[in-house]
């Protein structure tokens, strides 16, 4: 099931994403009664997904995201995979949908791009077994954790160039039925592919990623978990178009703009 959250004539709601082409001429929104974190029912109010506008699926308390999770994109950047896994904050500020426009942050002179799966959690939970992970994600999302390299190689922390405002898009909705142990991860910027990778690379699958992180704090219903980035992160400018396409869930694509 794809869960979409989108705004029409200034009202913002929940819609089931029904049909089988990619593009949106062949899509509708069941719109839901009820809340994706809850029991819910289809309300047979459909919408050509054409005339709404789609949202970032979710509105996270916090992103959770993991660093060098893929050996090649670890080795790009002249690091070894870690021990354990490198887990950083990306706060909600930093949250956009797709086709919304990122502006290139003024403090930064190369901003990178990183397709990446991203995790949703459906419910509030707190030191999750590995057998019981399964239970606590709704689903599945594309996500671009947008980086401003130049400022994480001078600064120890990743705050700002991880945090910075619009360097999480997520969407375009959150497929519920995926199985992430193994689907294709792929970014293209004005139409060139620049990543391709598969989850089935990651050095820590997502059942590890949970049961780690969950061990520290309380996740709540829709933070996003990020599982990292497969090699071939590059440079993007302003006009780019840049597109994350994961196997099973769909497309993300967003436009760089200059920061006004």
């Amino acid at each position: 099931m794809r869960i979409a959250r989108f705004s029409i004539d200034g009202n913002v709601g929940f819609g089931v994403v029904e049909g089988d082409a990619d593009t949106e001429p062949g899509l509708v929104l069941d719109i839901i009664k009820g809340h994706p974190f809850g029991e819910f029912e289809r309300s047979g109010q459909k919408v050509p997904l054409g005339q709404v506008r789609l949202l970032a699926p979710v509105l996270p308390s916090k992103v959770v995201a993991v660093g060098r999770n893929y050996a090649e994109h670890a080795e790009e950047l002249g690091h070894t995979v870690p021990e354990t896994p490198v887990v950083f904050f990306k706060p909600s500020t930093s949250v956009v949908g797709p086709g919304d426009p990122v502006a290139y942050p003024a403090f930064s002179a190369d901003v990178q791009h990183e397709a990446e799966l991203a995790v949703v959690i459906g419910r509030m939970c707190h030191q999750v077994p590995r057998e019981r992970v399964a239970e606590v994600v709704l689903g599945y999302t594309c996500a671009n954790d947008l980086t401003a390299r130049d400022v994480q190689r001078g600064e120890e922390q990743w705050a700002r160039s991880k945090g910075f405002d619009g360097s999480c898009p997520l969407g375009p909705w959150v497929e519920t039925e995926l199985d992430p142990a193994d689907v294709a991860v792929a970014c293209t910027v004005n139409g060139e592919q620049r990543q391709l990778g598969r989850t089935g690379e990651m050095v820590r699958s997502v059942a590890d990623l949970v049961v780690h992180i969950s061990e520290a704090m309380t996740l709540l219903p829709g933070d996003v978990i990020l599982t990292g980035t497969p090699a071939g992160v590059g440079p993007l400018n302003v006009g780019d178009e840049v597109a994350v396409t994961i196997e099973g869930i769909g497309t993300l694509t967003n436009k760089v703009i200059k920061r006004g």
